[in-house]
């Protein structure tokens, strides 16, 4: 075999998402390496690990550390992070609110970041983070795995080629079960919404499909939001079970565009799916359909459904399958993003002559879609969100947030209130 290349990788929050997504992929391609036109075969190794406690990282290492080379095993609290540069690349898959210093020292010492969405929760971080991916000539990326599943690909193709045109408006929603706040995520859902966590894959959705990349000129022009607490967290704080955000765009003849995105994280347990997905959006000549749970699978199982095994599952996501010759992998869009990053950082630094790098690196930034300088829309829609719901809060709902406007970038509007409120003074 010709020769392997290698990467040196760091994994910073080692729960669910890494489980189901991270760890699949560093297993398969030990036994089957990634392979590239422009670089051959490549092995992303994983080099160092990086948790809140070091439990789950010990646990990793029972499990499987001679699979995986006995990566070391550290705290996220040591500063610096120890073995950093050792590495090619951090990825962070930690709560949303712990991203931003990650990726920042990663960056800083001129490594590439993948970082689980959203990438950070305001402009200015993300700011920060861009100049300092080019300063140091470092891919700085998000993971929005939605955009990969085979449904939305659809979506966007008939959306690019003139299929279905202009869209009016949209509603989608997300639900998850209660045992994502009280269990999985307890330890650090205090102070944080459902929005912020899962409407964020809908709003790149949204963004993505039907904005610039699509060939259709829009900006976003304001954003609104409320929600429910106490179930998740006491009925007058800041920690909410439900949260209903709108969206609104505006087209070059001043058409306007609205999007309704619900999501919660107190469903019931005993749902039938692991989660309850729907969209539905509608076209100046079309609409568009689809639920996540009714896309052709039910299943029982006595002693298992629907509690161990859900009874409408997701296999677009992932799941392990054994294929007809009897090897047994994990697939799925939950996947993808995670091996195009190995593909690409092993492209950057081996696919070429040394004097090609910075044109290399210039074509990947280009990547809308991935790259963290076309995150903007998105994170300014958390940001704003996050806002109004900490107004909420504080005892004044109904904020609405208008973007790009004479007093700023965002800018918080609460009924009543005279003064504005600058989230954001730069432009979006």
């Amino acid at each position: 075999m010709e020769n392997i290349k290698s990467l040196r990788i760091g994994m910073a929050g080692l729960g669910m998402i890494f489980d189901e997504t991270y760890l699949p992929v560093f297993l398969e391609t030990i036994r089957h390496p990634l392979w590239f036109p422009e670089t051959g075969p490549v092995i992303p190794k994983l080099h160092a690990l990086y948790s809140r406690t070091g439990t789950r990282g010990k646990d990793l290492l029972n499990r499987h550390g001679e699979s995986l080379g006995k990566p070391s095993n550290h705290l996220v609290s040591n500063t610096p992070l120890p073995d950093l540069d050792q590495l090619d690349a951090l990825l962070v898959a930690t709560p949303d609110d712990r991203h931003f210093s990650l990726a920042r020292e990663a960056l800083n010492a001129g490594k590439h970041v993948l970082i689980e969405k959203p990438s950070v929760l305001s402009l200015h971080e993300l700011d920060v983070l861009n100049d300092i991916a080019r300063k140091n000539n470092c891919l700085a990326r998000v993971v929005y795995h939605k955009l990969l599943d085979p449904d939305h690909k659809r979506l966007r193709t008939l959306v690019h080629d003139g299929v279905m045109r202009s869209v009016r408006s949209g509603y989608a929603t997300l639900l998850e079960p209660k045992q994502i706040c009280s269990q999985q995520f307890s330890e650090w859902i205090t102070g944080r919404n459902p929005g912020s966590y899962v409407a964020v894959h809908y709003i790149k959705l949204i963004d993505f499909t039907f904005g610039p990349s699509s060939g259709q000129k829009w900006a976003l022009k304001r954003i609104s939001a409320t929600g429910q607490r106490g179930l998740a967290g006491p009925a007058d704080g800041n920690t909410w079970d439900s949260v209903q955000l709108r969206v609104e765009y505006e087209y070059p003849d001043s058409r306007e565009a609205a999007f309704d995105i619900h999501t919660s994280w107190v469903n019931p347990d005993c749902f039938p799916g692991y989660v309850d997905q729907e969209v539905q959006f509608r076209f100046e000549n079309a609409i568009w359909l689809a639920h996540q749970r009714k896309r052709g699978v039910e299943l029982s199982i006595e002693g298992m459904t629907p509690l161990l095994i859900k009874e409408t599952p997701n296999h677009h996501y992932n799941s392990e399958l054994l294929d007809p010759w009897n090897q047994r992998s994990r697939q799925g869009y939950g996947l993808e993003v995670i091996r195009r990053f190995f593909g690409d950082i092993a492209f950057l630094n081996h696919g070429g002559h040394d004097s090609e790098r910075h044109a290399r690196l210039t074509s990947l930034r280009t990547q809308e879609w991935c790259d963290l300088s076309g995150d903007r829309n998105t994170v300014a829609i958390v940001q704003a969100m996050e806002g109004i719901l900490q107004a909420h809060a504080n005892g004044s709902p109904g904020g609405v947030v208008t973007v790009n406007g004479k007093a700023g970038g965002l800018v918080l509007c609460l009924p009543g209130d005279p003064v504005r409120k600058v989230l954001y003074d730069g432009k979006v």
